[in-house]
Parts: structure tokens; C-alpha cells; sequence
């Protein structure tokens, strides 16, 4: 099982918190280093093909949303497994549409799960709560005993976490009840793409215990 050293924790922690003054939405990977983030990249679940493209998905997403929504709208875009999860505020259904419509067209894109919201523009400290928010539950699955914590993409809007990832229904239900008892978390859903025992087993190399989209309130 490759699990974070309880030691890296203190690093892990600082580096969440550089997420929240540089950038809500940051580049982990930059602040932790190359070789932690290669140790992970090693251990996902994706295929290396597939954690490649994720990143591509996201940036180019990235560069065409502000095209649509300009100053009426604010969306984050996230890609596990070329699976795309919308999450933010858009003025109105029309833009809803558009920003669907858009990040569908992206190629590589299997599925788009949006959760965007029509009401205003979140404020820089609900976002920023909602960084704080993920570091928590990170922090959370690290210190879980039989979970691999980097299986899992971490998501938070306005108090509502959203789980993605490649898990078994018991990982699942765990990190459920993880993040849902996390503070200042308000909803927990999850958007897994789920896997049988046997192919857990393939993936890590050795037996494992462990072992939709449903809403956890």
C-alpha cells in the first residue's frame, strides 16, 4: 500500500495552505515537488495516458470558460479518468449551457457531471474556505488506515466536497464518512467511477480489504 509517511504531513498541510495565498485553485505540484508528485503520479489508478490527458482537458477548458462566462460567471473545472466535474456559479441557464457545450467539445472528454450553480459570483472567502476545506479532507484520507489517499480528486464548493476517483464501494463509503465529518463540510457527493475487488488487487499488486452519484448530507 503506498501511503504518505505521517511525517510528510506537516508538508503537505504548509503546501495547502500556499494554495489558499497563491491561487484558490493551484498547481500542487509545484509547491510539494517532483518527487513526491512523480511517487503519486506512479501510484494512481489512471493510466499514465490518462492522467496526461486529464491535464490537458483541464487547461484547455480553462482557456475557452472565461470566454463564455467573462465576468458573469466563476467555474472550475476538474478531469479524473477524462471524466470532467463543472463545479462554480453562472449567471443564468443559457450560460449553463454554453459552458456544457463547450467543455463537451473538448477532445477527450467522456462525460461532463455539472454542478453549476445559477446565483452569483462566490466571494474570495468562501473560496478560500472551500481550499481549507479540501486540505482537511486530504489531510483526512492520508491519516485513514487501508485507504490510498492519493486515489481520490478532492473538490470543494461552497461547503459541498465532491469525491472523483477510481475506488471500491468500501473506499467509497469510507472517504464518504471521512469527509463528511470534516468541519465546515456541508454535502459530500460522490462522483466515483467504481471497481471491483479483483481489479484492486491487479492495480496494487497485493490483496486489499478495501473495498452514482449519491449525496451524503
Amino acid at each position: 500500500m503506498i501511503k504518505w509517511p505521517h511525517v510528510m504531513r506537516p508538508l503537505a498541510t504548509l503546501a495547502l495552505c500556499g494554495v489558499v495565498v497563491t491561487s484558490l485553485q493551484g498547481c500542487v505540484e509545484m509547491l510539494v515537488g517532483t518527487a513526491v508528485m512523480s511517487s503519486l503520479a506512479v501510484s494512481d489508478r489512471r493510466t499514465i495516458g490518462a492522467q496526461t490527458e486529464d491535464k490537458t482537458i483541464v487547461v484547455r477548458g480553462e482557456s475557452r470558460i472565461p470566454g463564455v462566462v467573462g465576468n458573469a460567471g466563476h467555474v472550475n473545472i476538474s478531469s479524473f479518468n477524462r471524466k470532467v466535474l463543472l463545479t462554480g456559479e453562472v449567471r443564468d441557464a443559457a450560460m449553463k449551457a454554453a459552458v456544457e457545450r463547450e467543455v463537451n467539445a473538448i477532445d477527450g472528454v467522456q462525460s461532463v457531471d455539472s454542478e453549476l450553480g445559477i446565483m452569483p459570483v462566490t466571494s474570495f472567502k468562501s473560496r478560500s474556505s472551500d481550499t481549507l476545506i479540501t486540505g482537511e479532507v486530504k489531510a483526512s484520507f492520508v491519516d485513514a488506515k487501508d485507504l490510498y489517499a492519493n486515489s481520490f480528486k478532492v473538490v470543494t464548493e461552497r461547503g459541498t466536497v465532491y469525491l472523483m476517483g477510481r475506488v471500491t464501494q468500501r473506499e467509497g463509503r469510507m472517504a464518504g464518512e471521512i469527509a463528511s465529518g470534516v468541519g465546515g463540510v456541508m454535502k459530500v457527493v460522490k462522483v466515483f467511477e467504481y471497481i471491483g475487488d479483483d481489479e484492486l488487487k491487479q492495480l496494487h499488486g497485493s490483496p486489499d480489504k478495501q473495498s452514482d452519484k449519491t449525496a451524503t448530507n
